[in-house]
């Protein structure tokens, strides 16, 4: 099996360059690993049936389990989620950043796969070079941990390479950032609550 293309970016600059080319696999559905404020994703177009469907496939993820989206800003989320003043009170305090909200989803013209009917989970990313991707791609991100399902999430290129070494279905490039800063997963508050539950700290 033929190994996983690898680049790498400075995660305190905007290198154009590379994170266009990046976009321009997006549009082709590919699957990137892909830096945040966080730990590595798999960064996909949320709004391509095929692309979602092989970031599941990568992540070895059940059908069942929604996955989180990235938006570019508030005014996106509430085209595709129910947001009344509380919560926008709420998310304007913790977005961007590293919080993952789930909210009521809003039916629209707007397709977006390996989410929940009802629900759906949204975040802002503090992170310059992801905030590019989705103002230029102008299209929802899908936003979960770059692991196998059942295994750690990590803020660390080599640990999330070693994972998919010798995987049936592997991601088209990664993208090294070095050591996330943070290295642990978003917080995740449930909003379709009052008061707000938090259901990962």
């Amino acid at each position: 099996m033929a190994t996983m293309k690898v680049i790498k970016i400075n995660p305190h600059k905007l290198e154009k360059n590379k994170l266009n080319e990046i976009i321009n696999l997006l549009k082709k559905d590919k699957v990137i690993i892909f830096p945040t404020d966080t730990v590595y994703i798999p960064l996909a177009n949320a709004e391509s049936k095929k692309a979602v469907r092989k970031a599941f496939l990568i992540k070895k993820r059940s059908l069942k389990n929604s996955i989180p989206v990235f938006v570019k800003d508030i005014k996106t989320a509430k085209k595709i989620a129910i947001i009344d003043k509380k919560q926008e009170k709420i998310l304007r305090t913790s977005w961007p950043g590293r919080v993952t909200v789930i909210l009521k989803r809003r039916k629209g013209k707007v397709k977006i796969y390996g989410v929940g009917k009802k629900t759906i989970a949204l975040r802002i990313p503090k992170f310059k070079p992801i905030n590019y991707l989705l103002k230029k791609f102008n299209k929802l991100l899908v936003g979960t941990s770059a692991n196998i399902s059942g295994r750690s999430p990590s803020g660390k290129i080599s640990e999330v390479l070693r994972q998919f070494e010798g995987k049936k279905y592997q991601p088209d490039l990664a993208v090294d950032a070095g050591i996330l800063r943070h290295g642990k997963p978003s917080k995740i508050i449930d909003l379709t609550v009052w008061p707000p539950k938090t259901l990962r700290s």
